[in-house]
């Protein structure tokens, strides 16, 4: 039995605007699914895949409020094309914002709505991965949300440090998954999420069963009667187990 990460969503008031800006911002394009869903992905990317991961924007009545616990980090690959990537994004909607970061070589942006997110600057590390760099989550303990994260999304752990742990998918291409140490606690319901699915041959309710063995725990966020199930992880970070796909 397995799970494997899928995609990941963002609520907003506006999903075409979120979605139409990630798409420009990553060169990727707008699929609108619905009046309240419209996905950003890069063109003729089969799904689920392991090279990139879709970004699925949702409609939500609730404001933003705080600082995002998961946000996306951008890959450069010179100093130039990070200045360059900075001022195109801004130029498409983003605005500059501090979150305490103080003198650092990455640039924190927002998002149209508010959503955090950083253009790195250029680190080996990130050659190869495509726009995307890392899917970054804030969390209490690293170690213990990457023994749950290697089980839910199937991603083996790729690298150690003292205040992050990054999972890679296991055919070593796309973004990593970076659990980083962070002493804020969770406040608020996560406006970016990370979504797994069991393949098509598994089963929703054993795999919400398995995952809830190994630390994750059911959670209501007011979904109603759907398809899919909630839960969060030992973190308290909600994510969705879909249907096999």
């Amino acid at each position: 039995m397995a799970t494997r990460l899928v995609h990941l969503v963002i609520d907003s008031a506006n999903p075409l605007t979120v979605a139409t800006f990630w798409a420009q911002a990553l060169g990727w394009i707008p699929v609108i699914e619905g009046p309240d869903e419209v996905v950003a992905t890069p063109a003729g990317l089969p799904y689920p895949a392991t090279t990139a991961w879709p970004l699925v924007c949702v409609t939500v009545p609730e404001p933003k409020t705080g600082k995002n616990r998961v946000h996306l980090d951008l890959a450069s690959t010179s100093p130039g094309d990070q200045a360059a990537q900075v001022e195109r994004l801004v130029g498409l909607g983003a605005t500059p914002v501090d979150i305490g970061q103080g003198d650092v070589p990455w640039v924190v942006l927002a998002d149209p709505f508010g959503n955090e997110f950083c253009v790195l600057e250029p680190r080996p590390v990130y050659a190869g991965t495509g726009p995307i760099a890392a899917i970054v989550v804030d969390c209490a303990d690293p170690e213990a949300m990457a023994r749950f994260w290697t089980q839910a999304a199937g991603w083996p752990v790729t690298r150690a440090e003292e205040d992050m742990i990054a999972l890679r998918a296991p055919s070593g291409e796309g973004p990593f998954i970076e659990l980083l140490r962070s002493d804020d606690p969770k406040q608020v319901k996560n406006r970016i999420h990370l979504d797994v699915a069991p393949f098509p041959d598994g089963d929703l309710t054993a795999e919400s069963a398995r995952l809830q063995a190994v630390g994750a725990k059911l959670a209501d966020v007011g979904q109603g009667d759907e398809d899919w199930i909630v839960h969060s992880d030992p973190d308290g970070q909600e994510f969705c187990v879909l249907t096999p796909r």
